[in-house]
This record gives structure tokens, C-alpha cells and sequence, in this order.
């Protein structure tokens, strides 16, 4: 089921922009994504990696509250093929939202977590991204959809 609108109250933490960066940007991911429909403590996102810019970014991605934050993981078969400065954030259908970075990619393979600052609305995207801060180009982004 793809994710609806989701409440102003939701605040995913900064997708992993998964992808190394590259000189030259390539066109943001067509999406048909909706944003994401959340209920605190209760849904759970997810979404598979695909690659951006001619890098490889694979695994799964998911969004989750904790019981006081939300948090984006990484699942253990999460990889990318490296870039410099890769930072985790949102978007919302193919296209990256510089505000919502969440901070530095901390590693490109394997299972990692990434607490979302309450100033984020999760409600607002539907992705999580790997995003060249350097570049400024993606290097993969996930397609959130309820589980």
C-alpha cells in the first residue's frame, strides 16, 4: 500500500542520501509516491534503495517511532558504492529536500540508524535519500510505503 498524507505531527529523521556523488547531476527519480501516512507507535515504513547519478545504492531502508523519536534505519543489506560527503535526508517524489538533512552517512554497508530531530515533519516525504552534499546530486533514494 503506497503512504498517504501524513500528519503534521509525524517527524521522520533525515533519509540516507545512499549514493556517491558525481560531478555532473543526473535527472531526480520519477516518482509517483504519495507522502507518507504515519501513526505514532502503530505503522511502519519501508522502501527499497535504487541508485542515482550512475551509482550503485541497494538494500532496504524503514521509518519507525521508538516510543520518543522517529528513526530511519538502514537494514543490514544496505549498500552503496561510495562518494564523498554522503549525507541521510527526505524527499518527497523525486526531488530531495535540502532541509530535512538528518546528517553524514555513517557507513556504506550493513545495518545503521538515524534518529529524526522533532524540527523534521515525516509527514511531509515520501523517500529517503542518499544525497552528495559535496555534488549536490542524489545517490539513491527508497520509495516509503506502509508495511
Amino acid at each position: 500500500m503506497r503512504l498517504r498524507s501524513l500528519p503534521a505531527v509525524l517527524a521522520l529523521a533525515g533519509g540516507l542520501a545512499l549514493a556517491a556523488c558525481a560531478e555532473q547531476p543526473s535527472a531526480s527519480p520519477t516518482s509517483t509516491a504519495t507522502p507518507v501516512h504515519l501513526v505514532q507507535g502503530q505503522e511502519t515504513a519501508r522502501g527499497t534503495f535504487v541508485g542515482l547519478s550512475n551509482h550503485e545504492t541497494s538494500g532496504h531502508g524503514s521509518v519507525f517511532w521508538n516510543g520518543s523519536n522517529w528513526v530511519i534505519s538502514l537494514a543490514s543489506d544496505f549498500a552503496f558504492d561510495g562518494a564523498p560527503d554522503p549525507v541521510v535526508g527526505f524527499g518527497n517524489n523525486g526531488t530531495f529536500d535540502n532541509n530535512t538533512i538528518i546528517g553524514p552517512l555513517t557507513a556504506d554497508t550493513g545495518a545503521s540508524v538515524y534518529i529524526v530531530p522533532a524540527s523534521i515533519d515525516v509527514g511531509r516525504y515520501n523517500q529517503i535519500y542518499v544525497w552528495c552534499e559535496e555534488f549536490a546530486v542524489p545517490l539513491g533514494a527508497a520509495d516509503l510505503t506502509l508495511l
